[in-house]
């Protein structure tokens, strides 16, 4: 996928020898599949797999890369995300004549996908039998029964006049993974309005105009109507503190999920890290979220 949405092929007769990864969660997926090798240069919030990371220049953050020194490297591919990285920067590089790949999963299987176009891309039959057993996995867990409960997960936290969330809704990759665990997201129907005060409940809506509306930002008495019985804290972006944990479970003291004791925090990676993350996601979401 190119910066500007449409479909872009990318075809290399010879496997990447010199790629740049500006999407962490891909950093990771390009190590456990066994292609660090061609790894040339990664973002200062590329965290795993530490050891193998510590040689690699880093060139910046996501958003604000450093484009002279991702240049200077003479990359043959650029890894980037849609959410993660900015569209100017992804133009500047394909100005450049950089080949850039620019990914954006909104479901599961377009995660696996994006993994299975790696392992084609770098045609390394180790890593498409690692795949095959996460395919393995897959369909086992959507074909079992699963305990159904509903949720609200709040990926930001702001209090002005009263406190509002960050959320995701249904055509996120966040919402689809949970589905898969039983989970049904309160604010699965929910699309962002604009501006903000529109979004809050304070004021009208403007037309969205291409703008994305995944990310709701809900308020506290629309998560209180919702009534989640469980309300998911994840670790990342937005760190939950225990005080913060405290405030928000009295806010929402009137939810199932607060009554029963069901405020869940966790490592939020598993759930926004799209990537090999996902076989660990499968291995420890379904026992977190156990609903008895």
């Amino acid at each position: 996928m190119s910066s500007n949405g449409h479909k872009k092929e990318l075809y290399f007769t010879q496997v990447p020898q010199r790629v740049v990864s500006l999407v962490p969660s891909l950093t990771e997926s390009l190590f456990e599949l066994g292609f660090g090798k061609s790894v040339a240069a990664i973002t200062d919030y590329c965290v795993h797999p530490a050891e193998a990371l510590k040689h690699l220049p880093r060139i910046g953050g996501p958003r604000t890369p450093r484009l002279a020194d991702i240049l200077a490297l003479q990359p043959d591919l650029v890894i980037a995300d849609q959410d993660e990285n900015t569209r100017e920067a992804v133009e500047a590089l394909e100005a450049e004549n950089v080949p850039v790949w620019v990914t954006q999963p909104c479901t599961v299987r377009e995660a696996m996908d994006i993994l299975w176009k790696m392992v084609e891309l770098f045609r390394d039959p180790k890593a498409s039998a690692r795949l095959q057993t996460l395919e393995v996995t897959l369909n086992w867990l959507a074909d079992a029964e699963q305990s159904s409960f509903s949720y609200f997960c709040p990926l930001w936290q702001e209090a002005d006049e009263s406190p509002w969330w960050i959320t995701f809704n249904e055509f996120t990759y966040m919402h689809d993974l949970l589905r898969l665990m039983g989970g049904r997201n309160v604010f699965a129907q929910r699309r962002r309005r604009y501006p903000l005060e529109a979004d809050l409940g304070r004021a009208e809506a403007q037309p969205a105009a291409g703008r994305d509306t995944r990310y709701p930002r809900v308020p506290l008495a629309e998560v209180c109507a919702a009534q989640p019985e469980v309300i998911l804290l994840p670790d990342e972006p937005f760190a939950f503190d225990a005080q913060q944990q405290a405030q928000l479970a009295s806010w929402l003291a009137e939810t199932p999920a607060v009554r029963n004791g069901r405020l869940i925090h966790f490592d939020g990676s598993l759930i926004t890290w799209h990537g090999t993350r996902l076989a660990r996601a499968l291995r420890d979401l379904p026992q977190l979220l156990a609903v008895s």
